[in-house]
């Protein structure tokens, strides 16, 4: 069978190279996730200033435990930005026995031993306290640095996008390698006429799916390397990822990748093989000589499941806010996706009856026969639609998306400014400058602020959401954080405002008793006495000041005051504050628009693959109109109007599904019920796809056009 497979590879190089395609793509970009996420994986912290310490006592995460629906218990960590050991505890660590050097500091305890026994004692402490205890290799855990931060970015982006990533490789190849297979069917279906069995069909299927899937790491894998090492320069210049930080050998990477796209292939290839190998001998040429127009009833049933599972969650998205409505417009997007892919023939064929009467108008003859084409051919059409749906749905929602998060980020820190002036410095702002400002000549009012973090429940576990703590006195002077529910008057002592996203996040309203960790590892309960709208701007927790340094001071001034603010530290205007605001999130969100682009690209690629492959297998049908009298112009005419029905199906439903996503995940994170979209956005999406199915469909078939009718009709699909 492999001898077979290679003879039948090398006669059919179109289809070959349609799929050696799709699966070198497919291995370039899981190899370099892959890299990146072993690398986080296997990364391990030097101990730095804590090398002649045996074991080092910190605390860097908390534990949460959660009770789920079944009744059990799980636990996750969550990081902690300022963790600090309790009180007491170095003291409780000297008396132990076999200890013989104890230095505390602020975040960590660095502790010497003499006996195995006292690191186990040591341990204990550290467990009691609610602290971790880090000896051997692991002490380098105990201090923050920027390549510990950097590990949780690759784990995190790797976690994030991984799985999208692979979903997104089984459509793309999956529909590639099926379409190749239905372009074959004659083919097969010869060799069941001459007695081979189903099983033979199947494993000569499979064969051809393993040898190109082992070619296209030849390919996938020089380009992985490349990519990785690009990515990996992107990653250090935009300071991302620190020049040092160790990066994992591809050897690993390359060989799951490699695998993971070779099974993708094969058991693509083995379903879309199961219909030719089952069918008689003796029926096999006659019945695949047409192929039905539609699917199965199993098709169709997991197609229309599919789809009811895409409006449940449009519902439970547009009744949700915050994460909980995020999850579901992503969810979403890949039902409704799956959903068309499944449904793609009932699809076609109802767009071609939708269609029928304007084509038929304005392309007369060449209109009727491209509305027979699209009917007959609405199964074989299915990969097409599907592909050019999965790239109009990617780009036209989730590229969108970062642009609305930054957009609306700065409108609310911009518009939320009420003061006209930032005063800072970078060791921090003692508390008394905030009186000294207020004394200043020309200064209106002054708000101190300190930036933070802390930590709230959300689902099954934790995470960690911006914080800010500030001067309550004059805050309405300074900014308007758009309050809706309750008064910042009441915000003094341990009580606390929130965003409306993350109040619906986290199920708190006003008066509750809100349970959440402070930035170093503390529990507090505090009152929830406001909630307000821009949360994006300003963080979703505003808290009173306690104590430490500001790091800025917010100050409204009638503009005689910077002479005298300058010698209190470095003085801005709210929009140069704004600006930097900015500026920073384009950087911040570079990685998830690397992330985005590499996803939107490989849909492209899918979809120009698939219709290039489609229009390639019609030689002997285009040949066979032109023998039976239909001009070359009217078959050009008639490919036009059957592109601009299959262009109209797709984008109408690629466009629906964007449009019902973004919504989604736009007012999940900023409350706004029309999402921002660039001007160009859409122009560029809708006429990047018209372009693209225009491109590798008129080309092919043109080529086509240029082989004698009667040569044409003779070669095989």
């Amino acid at each position: 069978m492999l001898k077979l497979a290679m003879r039948l590879l090398r006669q059919r190089p179109g289809t070959s190279i349609a799929t050696l395609v799709a699966l070198a793509g497919g291995v370039m970009i899981l190899m370099t996730l892959a890299v990146f996420v072993e690398s986080g994986l296997r990364f391990q912290p030097d101990p730095g200033r804590y090398a002649a310490a045996d074991v080092v006592v910190a605390h860097q995460h908390i534990t949460i435990s959660t009770k789920e629906f079944d009744g059990e218990v799980s636990t996750s960590q969550v990081p902690l930005p300022e963790g600090k050991v309790p009180a007491g505890l170095a003291d409780k660590i000297r008396a132990v026995p076999g200890v013989t050097d104890v230095q505390a500091g602020p975040q960590a305890i660095a502790v010497k031993v003499a006996s195995p026994d006292a690191i186990t004692q040591v341990d204990a402490l550290a467990e009691e306290a609610g602290v971790e205890a880090y000896a051997g290799k692991d002490r380098g855990w105990a201090e923050s640095s920027a390549s510990i931060e950097a590990r949780s970015l690759l784990l995190e982006a790797g976690s994030a996008f991984g799985g999208y990533v692979v979903m997104l490789i089984v459509f793309v190849v999956a529909g590639t390698v099926g379409l190749s297979v239905r372009h074959r069917r004659r083919d097969l279906a010869l060799l069941r006429a001459v007695a081979a069995t189903p099983r033979q069909v199947r494993s000569l299927v499979v064969a051809e799916a393993a040898v190109v899937g082992l070619a296209s790491a030849a390919i996938g894998i020089p380009a992985g390397l490349w990519s990785t090492h690009w990515v990996h320069d992107q990653l250090v210049t935009r300071g991302f990822l620190p020049a040092e930080f160790p990066i994992a050998a591809p050897g690993i990477a390359a060989a799951v990748a490699t695998v993971t796209t070779m099974l993708i292939a094969v058991l693509a290839a083995r379903i879309a093989a199961r219909r030719v190998a089952k069918i008689r001998p003796a029926e096999a040429l006659g019945e695949i000589a047409v192929e039905p127009p539609r699917g199965g009833r199993i098709r169709l049933a997991s197609g229309l499941f599919t789809l009811a599972a895409g409006v449940t969650s449009t519902f439970f998205a547009a009744g949700t806010s915050g994460t909980a409505a995020m999850a579901a417009a992503v969810g979403m997007l890949y039902l409704f996706v799956l959903a068309v892919a499944l449904l793609a023939p009932w699809i076609n064929e109802f767009a071609a009856r939708l269609l029928a009467p304007a084509l038929r108008r304005v392309w007369g003859v060449s209109g009727e026969l491209a509305v027979a084409n699209l009917r007959a051919n609405a199964r074989g059409m299915a990969a097409v639609l599907s592909a050019l749906v999965l790239s109009v749905g990617f780009g036209g929602s989730v590229w969108f998306l970062q642009d609305n998060l930054q957009r609306q980020t700065v409108t609310q820190s911009r518009d939320g400014m009420l003061a006209d002036r930032v005063l800072a410095d970078p060791q921090g702002l003692p508390a008394t400058t905030a009186d000294r400002v207020r004394r200043t000549g020309g200064v209106e009012a002054a708000t101190g602020v300190q930036h933070t973090s802390v930590v709230v429940r959300v689902f099954d576990g934790a995470e960690t959401v911006v914080a800010r703590t500030v001067e309550p006195s004059q805050l309405g002077s300074t900014m308007d954080l758009g309050v809706r529910e309750g008064s910042l008057a009441g915000l003094t002592g341990d009580t606390m405002a929130v965003s409306a996203l993350q109040a619906s996040s986290s199920g708190w309203k006003v008066g509750d008793q809100a349970e959440m960790w402070l930035a170093d590892g503390t529990l507090v309960k505090r009152s929830v006495v406001a909630i307000y709208d821009r949360g994006l701007g300003f963080g979703d927790v505003v808290m009173p000041y306690a104590s430490g340094p500001y790091d800025e001071i917010l100050v409204r001034t009638d503009g005689r005051a910077d002479p005298a603010l300058a010698a209190l530290g470095q003085v801005r205007t709210a929009d140069d504050l704004t600006g930097q605001l900015g500026r920073d999130l384009a950087i911040s969100a570079w990685l998830n628009k690397l992330l985005i682009t590499v996803m939107v690209a490989y849909a492209a690629l899918a979809a120009g693959n698939t219709m290039v492959m489609a229009a390639l297998a019609r030689g002997r049908e285009l040949a066979l109109l032109r023998l039976s009298g239909v001009t070359r112009r009217q078959v050009r005419r008639m490919v036009n109007a059957e592109q601009v029905g299959l262009l109209g199906a797709a984008l109408t439903v690629g466009v629906v599904i964007a449009g019902m996503t973004l919504v989604a995940v736009v007012r999940a994170l900023t409350g706004q019920l029309v999402p921002y979209v660039p001007p160009m956005g859409w122009a560029v999406v809708l006429g990047g796809a018209t372009a693209l199915a225009l491109v590798t469909t008129i080309l092919p078939v043109g080529r086509l056009l240029r082989v004698p009718p009667v040569q044409a009709a003779g070669t095989k699909e």
